[in-house]
């Protein structure tokens, strides 16, 4: 039945159940981040797990599948985040020295051709206050952190927990999701697999899409800039890579530090033409071959709206939330295609009867 003809009865009892089930959410949510995040990773990978599946029985593609995800994990957490957080704070730190080499470099050509002479004084004291502050900031969570013994047993157990969860419920995905659609009601089921079908597919463009976008993008980046010869590549390729599910922002963001780098590092405005040409090339790759490749042409979830969602639900649910913002977002997503296909065709719009 369309949506614009429902009753006042039938209306009420879908806002009754929303409204419970958000308080069930709310109330649950510390205990709710395992099974949410082993969900989110079942999803994800299930597509894999079915593929291997006929060549192999489904519990041990299961299990390499998680001896996989644990090896990538294990060198994300022992090789890669402590280079990258290394450089990160190497690069913080020598901001204000790459102030002043802009400065060197840039100055007399400004001054000469436009007549400004550049003060980098207040950049360099902001830029000085904020790093002393994010700094105490850190330092200030330190006692939390040593006293928070319940908060580091919670997460330890959250880490065994996910995993075991993670092995049901890849094993198990398509007999769960099956047992799921036999409770739907019998008038509905057409239309809401189709609604469903619609979810899968924004969501799956998205997590199964962009984060491998992502992830190519940030390996391409640090392998180009490595083989330019600049320094802290890592940081900044996988800085860059990480934030190319915004538009531009990944370039931007690459563009200005590596730029700030190259200037510190080489002293020569010469490499600044390769270190360019790197990102022009990784947006062409980006937008021409990867986006078509594995998102697809079909508009999906907004970068803004799924910033607004990260952050509207990590405030009401907290971590909980940040797991539930992009299921969320695209059940709604489709909801407002279809309230919008439905009031189109309604008599309302149509100046019918």
């Amino acid at each position: 039945m369309p949506l614009f003809e429902t009753t006042h009865a039938r209306f009420v009892g879908w806002l009754t159940l929303g409204v419970v089930t958000g308080m069930v959410v709310y109330l649950l949510a510390p205990i709710l981040t395992p099974f949410l995040a082993a969900a989110m990773l079942a999803y994800i990978f299930n597509p894999l797990v079915n593929r291997m599946e006929k060549r192999m029985p489904r519990t041990m593609a299961v299990c390499i599948t998680l001896a996989l995800m644990t090896a990538i994990v294990l060198v994300l957490l022992v090789v890669l985040l402590p280079l990258v957080s290394k450089q990160v704070k190497t690069l913080i730190t020598q901001f204000p020295q790459y102030v002043d080499a802009l400065k060197l470099r840039l100055g007399p050509f400004v001054l000469e051709h436009f007549g400004i002479e550049l003060d980098v004084a207040f950049i360099k004291d902001w830029l000085t206050s904020h790093t002393k502050e994010v700094q105490e900031f850190a330092v200030s969570l330190l006692p939390t952190l040593k006293s928070g013994s319940l908060a580091l047993i919670g997460l330890l157990g959250n880490l065994v927990l996910t995993p075991l969860v993670l092995f049901y419920f890849m094993r198990d995905w398509d007999s769960m999701v099956s047992r799921v659609a036999e409770l739907i009601p019998r008038q509905w089921s057409g239309s809401l697999k189709s609604v469903l079908k619609e979810v899968d597919a924004v969501l799956g463009e998205f997590l199964r899409g962009q984060l491998l976008v992502m992830l190519l993008m940030a390996v391409f980046y640090t392998v180009a800039l490595w083989a330019v010869g600049l320094n802290y590549a890592l940081s900044v390729g996988v800085l860059s890579g990480c934030f190319t599910f915004v538009p531009y922002l990944g370039v931007i963001t690459g563009v200005v530090l590596a730029t700030l780098t190259a200037l510190l590092q080489f002293g020569d405005l010469t490499y600044l033409i390769w270190i360019w040409a790197v990102f022009v090339v990784g947006n062409v790759l980006e937008g021409s071959v990867f986006v078509p490749w594995l998102v697809g042409e079909r508009i999906g979830l907004h970068p803004v709206a799924v910033i607004f969602a990260l952050l509207a639900f990590a405030q009401l649910f907290g971590f909980t939330g940040v797991l539930l913002a992009l299921p969320a977002s695209a059940a709604l997503l489709v909801w407002l295609r279809h309230l919008r296909a439905q009031y189109l065709a309604s008599g309302m719009y149509q100046g019918g009867a």
